[in-house]
Formats: C-alpha cells, sequence, structure tokens
C-alpha cells in the first residue's frame, strides 16, 4: 500500500528554522499571526518538538522537557504565497529547512514517529548492568567510587552497589541514572 505525502486538502508539515533558545517564542509569535492576519484556513499546527528525559543532579531523580531538535519548529500548513510569507516573517524565524527557497515537506512517517516519541508521558530508560557488572559512581556522595552491582531493582529503577569504604564492602542504594557500567 502506498504511503500519500500529503492529505487531500494540501496540508503538510515543514520545519522552520529558527534562532537557538526562541522556538517557544517562534511559536506563540506564529500562532499569534496566524489568528490575527485571519490564515487559520492555511496554518493549522505549530510544534516544538519535545521529550521528556530524566537527569540525576545531587542524587535526586529529575524529569525535565527537553526540546529534541534546537533551533527547529515545526508547522503543518498548506504553502500559498500569503502562508508562506507570514510565517517566513515570523520574528525569529531564519528560513524553512529545504533547498533553496522552496520548503520541503516532511514525510507523515516521520512526523508520526516524532510526534509518538513526544506522547510518552513517562521517560523510558533501559537499565543496562545487572549483578556482578563492575560500575563507576557518576554522582552522589560516593561519586568516582567503583563497585559491583548487588542488585538490580527495575521497577524502582535503583541498583545496589557493594563499595569498599574502609576497607569493608558496603552496599549502596543508588538510582541506575548514577552509575556507569566500566569496561
Amino acid at each position: 500500500m502506498e504511503e500519500k505525502t500529503q492529505p487531500a486538502d494540501g496540508r503538510t508539515w515543514y520545519v522552520l528554522h529558527t534562532y537557538s533558545g526562541y522556538e517557544d517564542n517562534v511559536a506563540r509569535n506564529l500562532r499569534q499571526r496566524t489568528e490575527s492576519m485571519g490564515m487559520e484556513d492555511k496554518i493549522f499546527q505549530v510544534i516544538v518538538p519535545r521529550e521528556k528525559k530524566i537527569r540525576v543532579k545531587n542524587g535526586k531523580r529529575r524529569t525535565i522537557d527537553e526540546r529534541l531538535f534546537p533551533g527547529y519548529v515545526l508547522v503543518e500548513m498548506i504553502v500559498t504565497e500569503d502562508s508562506w510569507y507570514v510565517v517566513r516573517n515570523t520574528p525569529n524565524v531564519t528560513g524553512f529547512v529545504g533547498s533553496g527557497t522552496t520548503p520541503t515537506p516532511v514525510s507523515k512517517s516521520e512526523i508520526d514517529h516524532l510526534l509518538s516519541r513526544m506522547g510518552d508521558d513517562e521517560p523510558k530508560y533501559k537499565i543496562d548492568v545487572t549483578e556482578g557488572d563492575s560500575v563507576r559512581i557518576m554522582d552522589g556522595p560516593f561519586k568516582e567510587f567503583e563497585g559491583k552491582i548487588s542488585d538490580v531493582n527495575d521497577a524502582k529503577g535503583t541498583v545496589k552497589v557493594l563499595v569498599n569504604v574502609f576497607g569493608r564492602e558496603t552496599p549502596v542504594e543508588l538510582d541506575f541514572l548514577q552509575v556507569k557500567k566500566e569496561g
């Protein structure tokens, strides 16, 4: 079965290039300009692609919303002279991604994949260590210590590491993001 690249009404996704750090600003301005200039029939969705990621800082796990493609904004639109003008002249937009002055549409499969990635509420992180593995602790009070994994708790996302403290093996429970497999 052949995949259609454009729906019947001609709307397609395009990628805008913006100044890095101004993606949300561009999206907000473009939505306002679309409304104020009556272009809702040509410019439909404006998205800054984001994904939830887990970061560990000072031993605490935090979920952050991270831009997938800094400097880029997705826009679903029908390209006409008017709609192209509105988008192109939005502050901090440096252009469309494409060759020359012609914007290149993004395939439906790429957009679907991206939207499904953005739809994941819980960030996924694969624990790539097992019991007996040697690890280096990357964060927290035992930073730079080496040890062996004695237990892996997938549900909680934690590992127990046997660390040599004053000549004794001491079990330390850590977030799996705090350790890095050695070798």
